[in-house]
């Protein structure tokens, strides 16, 4: 099962499980949502296996401490980002050191993180392994290079940032240095760059496509899925035939891979 919860600068939350072991990737809302969240798709809380935790940014942290605290659940991240946690409030047997690029195990689950660029102090993302399926979260990236895609190519399922709409965050009604950072190469993916990325992806053999953390200001999810699909399609790739593409719904639970 590979899940967005909810995706978007209110909070983001991802799950992965094979079955036998489920963590979440991120926690950024509080634990009666979560709670609420995971009980609507049938996981119970005392099944999670760990958190992992791609940087320390408010949306993406939130409920980490306490979720952490109530379940006894590990923490995974990079040192730099556990310190820059502090205030979570996650206990020291709790706190799991990470390196990007440094593959690790927690139960059934193959887990390698990856740097990103992005204005954190040391942002990853990360790829899943079990059985023969190899799943991936990319979010939260400034520009695409060749490193992070060596790392997602070969996947079978992507969650894939699609942030902003390029027209519309330009035009919008944010400040211009907060334009700058959004756009900048530490800043956000914008549709265009995913739509790229996604091409690249499925023309390597990844079949499914979700697109997430999209702004609420400056991108639809019509957008999104829209340049995504148009720029498959001109390569003969269509979306609901050849692949699945889907978008993170905000608030909600979004599956787009139920198998185990």
């Amino acid at each position: 099962m590979f899940l967005s919860l909810v995706s978007g600068s209110s909070g983001n939350c991802s799950l992965i499980s094979d079955g036998k072991t489920t963590v979440l990737c991120d926690c950024g809302l509080g634990i009666r949502r979560l709670e609420e969240l995971l009980k609507s798709i049938g996981i119970s809380p005392d099944n999670l296996s760990a958190i992992l935790i791609t940087h320390e940014h408010s949306d993406h942290i939130k409920g980490a401490g306490v979720v952490s605290k109530k379940y006894g659940l590990p923490v995974f991240a990079t040192e730099q980002t556990h310190n820059a946690m502090k205030n979570c409030g996650i206990s020291d047997e709790n706190i799991k050191y990470i390196s990007p690029g440094k593959d690790f195990e927690i139960g059934t689950l193959g887990i390698k993180p990856f740097s990103i660029p992005h204005d954190a102090i040391d942002p990853v993302g990360y790829s899943f392994f079990y059985g023969n399926n190899k799943l991936s979260i990319a979010t939260d990236i400034g520009h695409m290079n060749d490193y992070i895609f060596e790392n997602i190519k070969g996947s079978i399922a992507v969650i894939l940032e699609s942030n902003h709409d390029i027209t519309m965050l330009k035009n919008g009604r944010y400040p211009e240095f907060l334009k700058r950072r959004i756009l900048g190469n530490f800043g956000h993916l914008s549709n265009n760059d995913a739509a790229q990325t996604a091409l690249n992806l499925l023309e390597s053999g990844t079949k499914h496509i979700m697109l997430a953390h999209l702004s609420n200001d400056n991108n639809t999810p019509k957008a999104a899925l829209l340049e995504t699909a148009e720029l498959a399609k001109k390569s003969g790739i269509i979306a609901g035939k050849d692949f699945s593409l889907s978008v993170a719904n905000r608030y909600l639970p979004t599956t787009f891979l139920a198998h185990k």
